[in-house]
């Protein structure tokens, strides 16, 4: 009864370790499988290295080689602007000249030309503008200014709101009217950090504008009141012309000057009664 009892024991055991066997080497072979298909698929996906983030960067800072490392990247979604080396990142000819960051980035994010100065630049709003561009600075307060909710590139609408003469016997009247639409703020008050949180009443903003809207909008500010209206992220829509007055914002029609009033028309002749001369009326014959 023993030796049938330690046969069959024996027999267990072998059929344990075969069965152990057989799932170890089936799950290998998985492995083995899942690992080439990795491969294969990595493999088939082109890629080209560029620099990101160590950390986070703010608005500021400046770049240095222990700040940013390289990743493998899909060549068909590189972001525009991407760094693929190192010489471009940081020029060997004036080791000095380091970059300074434009907006905040977050860990693991592409570094990107648009989001950096060039080397030796300050983060000035002259690193802003862009070609053809010039800075234009406008007086604002809580009423212009939208509440202090403004921030750099932000887009803004300008109304000019001041007296014109009238036609007629209207004289002066005071006017509200669109001057420029959709024109891009690069600094408030002297700042040009766009990481500002909460509400600041600022007294100026400067905006990005060309050199003819730049006379426009000095002799608007010499002659009346600015204006600004926020316009939304994403908002493309063309504003048209806008002009109010008072009589327009009251629904009170335009104010016609009255009618000329024809006078009629008296004809006479001459005639002397002996030493005095008197007109008499005639019909008017013209």
């Amino acid at each position: 009864m023993r030796a049938v009892f330690g046969l069959v024991l024996i027999v267990g055991v072998a059929l344990a370790g075969g069965a152990v066997m057989m799932a170890k080497n089936y799950i290998s072979a998985y492995q083995n499988a899942l690992a080439q298909e990795r491969a294969n698929r990595t493999d088939s996906i082109p890629t080209t290295e560029i620099f990101v983030t160590t950390q986070q960067l703010k608005y500021g800072e400046r770049l240095t080689k222990e700040l940013v490392r390289k990743v493998r990247w899909p060549s068909e979604s590189v972001p525009e602007g991407a760094f693929t080396t190192l010489e471009a990142l940081f020029p060997p000819a004036n080791p000095g000249d380091l970059r300074v960051v434009l907006r905040t980035m977050e860990k693991n994010e592409a570094l990107l030309a648009v989001k950096l100065t060039n080397p030796g630049q300050e983060a000035g709003i002259t690193s802003r503008l862009k070609p053809g561009m010039r800075a234009f600075a406008i007086k604002v307060d809580v009423h212009s200014g939208v509440s202090g909710f403004l921030r750099p590139g932000d887009n803004v609408d300008v109304y000019w709101t001041g007296s014109v003469r009238g036609g007629g016997e209207r004289g002066q009247q005071e006017i509200t009217r669109l001057i420029d639409t959709s024109i891009e703020l690069i600094a408030v008050d002297q700042s040009a950090n766009g990481d500002v949180n909460g509400a600041r009443i600022a007294r100026t903003v400067t905006v990005a504008v060309r050199p003819e809207q730049v006379a426009s909008l000095a002799q608007a500010q010499s002659t009346g009141r600015l204006s600004l209206s926020l316009v939304g992220a994403g908002d493309e829509s063309v504003a048209s012309v806008i002009e109010v007055n008072q009589r327009s914002l009251l629904g009170l029609g335009e104010q016609l000057a009255p009618a000329p009033v024809e006078q009629k028309r008296v004809c006479t002749i001459r005639t002397r009664r002996g030493a005095e001369v008197v007109e008499i009326p005639i019909p008017c014959t013209n």
